[in-house]
């Protein structure tokens, strides 16, 4: 294995937010904080919560505020959420948030149908809310969707990548998470799209965020782990889908990625066995078996 493979990586369980909200069932309100409670039970440091957004939009996530007023928040364990503009920054912090994360896409044809604006409206867009969250001391994270490939539009330039990632750095973006969200990637696109994305923006300021539409995700992963980034998105139990690509499966799961990170010595911090659990667990409710491979081979020992 390369050299250059971080020593420790900080994996963000996106499960409670991408995960449910492109999920066919609603869990509930209760089942949802104690998904969040049973992850922050897990040693996970980093868990999206909710997402503060039009509940016309996205129903699943109508009950954001009543969902971060009821997990018991863990000592070091951060709970981002997500929120398009500044009503729905206002809406987070008064419900206590003090983490939040904006999203626009590489794609300017993505960007239009998910969220009626160009990519320069989108970013104008969250000028107001950046400048407000300095201001609040509240960190911002950034994701860019369909960073390679677009249902729409077909393939991404990876210039239009770079300029996105390195536009919300520069507007105060602590970390931006670079989303294969339709899961057409494959390794050395994924390498070469990051490659090109840390010659522009500091790789410890970089996360991946890998769906697993055509099996692909733990292999992308590894490819951008080599490159030396060491923040991984992914979903307990591989929840999720897009619900602007048709066919798009969820993210790779958690377990999936603790598993292969853990074999590689590379440290997470993260209880295994207690992760797979809580997968298999969220499966139930959601009516089906966990799509952790790895989940599934614990089942049965």
């Amino acid at each position: 294995m390369s050299s250059g493979l971080p020593d420790r990586v900080r994996i963000v369980e996106v499960g409670p937010r991408d995960g449910l909200q492109n999920e066919g069932i609603d869990i509930g309100t209760a089942a949802k904080i104690a998904l969040i409670d049973r992850l922050s039970h897990t040693g996970l440091r980093s868990i999206e919560a909710t997402a503060f957004v039009s509940p016309k939009w996205v129903p699943q996530m109508a009950d954001a505020s009543e969902v971060f007023a009821g997990i018991t928040r863990a000592p070091g364990v951060a709970y981002p959420v997500l929120t398009p503009n500044l009503q729905g920054y206002e809406r987070a912090r008064a419900a206590g948030a003090t983490e939040v994360a904006v999203f626009t896409a590489a794609s300017d044809a993505f960007n239009r149908r998910n969220t009626n604006a160009g990519i320069d409206e989108s970013l104008q867009r969250f000028s107001p809310l950046l400048d407000r969250a300095l201001a609040d001391g509240v960190k911002v994270r950034g994701y860019v969707s369909t960073v390679l490939g677009c249902p729409y539009q077909g393939e991404v330039p990876l210039a239009d990548v770079v300029r996105v990632a390195k536009a919300l750095h520069d507007m105060g973006c602590y970390e931006v998470s670079l989303g294969d969200t339709i899961g057409v990637g494959t390794p050395g696109k994924a390498r070469a799209m990051l490659r090109a994305v840390a010659a522009e923006v500091p790789m410890d300021a970089l996360a991946v965020h890998f769906h697993d539409t055509y099996g692909q995700g733990l292999a992308n992963l590894l490819a951008c782990l080599e490159e030396g980034v060491a923040v991984v998105d992914s979903a307990v139990s591989g929840a999720g889908g897009c619900p602007y690509a048709k066919g798009a499966t969820g993210n790779v799961a958690s377990e999936d990625v603790v598993y292969m990170l853990h074999g590689l010595g590379i440290h997470t911090g993260v209880d295994l066995e207690a992760l797979a659990d809580t997968g298999r667990w969220l499966a139930g409710l959601l009516g089906r078996e966990t799509r952790s491979r790895v989940g599934k081979a614990l089942a049965t020992r």
